[in-house]
């Protein structure tokens, strides 16, 4: 049987703690906190006075004008170096809307995300091997799960356990997990990984 393997995009392949906890601190929002997550430091910033507000702005600025600071999880660039070499078929599958209110009407989301992957030479031969035509953008949740069901993905790796308990989540689709500060069982059903070391041994018996 081929593999298919779908991957998330925010927070799975790309990571914006650091660059979180510098805007937020920018914007007096938090202390400067390097080593605080992405999680922590949204938690913190909701529990403000106007914090969902303050969050979807640094969430703009993350996703948008300054995605350009954001970088590669390490081991991801391994992960997509043996797929491409032993031809395993991939696809980023994000649940990405184009604009946002706090971006500014110039910045269109998607198209940010697909200039920080060529930055990143995700569509390079002697990159990692990708095609924009792998990846895809949904505009909720539900027509992310119908992406991964059309494209017959075997495998499907996310941070949010949220995607995989929905109803219509193909059943014969096996669910990664990748959270690396869990500290408490995955769902049924669902396996838990907490690197891309251990996302590269599984599928490859490599790190």
């Amino acid at each position: 049987m081929q593999l298919i393997c779908g991957i998330d995009f925010d927070n799975t392949i790309i990571t914006y703690d650091r660059l979180l906890a510098r805007i937020a601190a920018e914007r007096g929002l938090i202390d400067s906190l390097p080593t605080a997550t992405k999680r922590s430091i949204r938690d913190r910033v909701r529990q403000l006075p106007n914090g969902e507000i303050e969050w979807q702005k640094c969430q703009a600025l993350l996703y948008g004008s300054r995605i350009g600071e954001a970088t590669l999880i390490h081991g991801v660039r391994r992960f997509f170096e043996l797929a491409h070499d032993r031809r395993m078929q991939t696809y980023i599958i994000s649940h990405k809307t184009e604009c946002s209110p706090f971006a500014g009407a110039s910045v269109n989301l998607r198209t940010s995300a697909l200039r920080w992957m060529t930055e990143n030479h995700f569509f390079e031969d002697d990159g990692l091997g990708l095609s924009e035509k792998q990846v895809f953008f949904a505009d909720n949740r539900q027509q992310k799960i119908q992406l991964i069901t059309g494209l017959r993905c075997t495998h499907f790796i996310d941070d949010l356990e949220e995607i995989f308990l929905e109803d219509r989540f193909p059943l014969n689709t096996i669910r990664i997990l990748y959270e690396p500060e869990r500290d408490s069982p995955a769902p049924a059903g669902v396996k838990l990984v907490t690197s891309w070391r251990e996302i590269n041994h599984y599928f490859f018996g490599t790190n």
